[in-house]
């Protein structure tokens, strides 16, 4: 493995740690979904930018790059649902 993809999946780690403080620091449902939402598209970009310079533009490269499109929209899609579901059930007091 080269030393621009051992870089990347270092910020992925280090970004999960980040994310774990704020998760645990920040107060409400709608904050922490931010944070959530956030992992999902940092982390898994990274880890995706990590196969592409490991090993070059291949047709695995390319399925990687295809699921992290997929699961940002997924995450998107959820995370609007969750919210909704927290505002109608008035997660602020939570």
């Amino acid at each position: 493995m080269n030393l621009a993809a051992e870089c990347l999946l270092a910020f992925a780690v280090l970004m999960a740690w980040i994310v774990t403080l704020a998760f645990l620091r920040l107060r409400t449902p709608f904050e922490r979904l931010h944070a959530v939402t956030f992992f999902n598209i940092v982390t898994g970009g990274a880890v995706t930018a990590a196969v592409i310079a490991s090993d070059g533009f291949t047709q695995r490269t390319f399925k990687c790059l295809l699921i992290w499109v997929a699961m940002v929209g997924a995450s998107a899609l959820l995370s609007h649902a969750t919210a909704r579901a927290l505002h109608l059930r008035g997660g602020e007091r939570l």
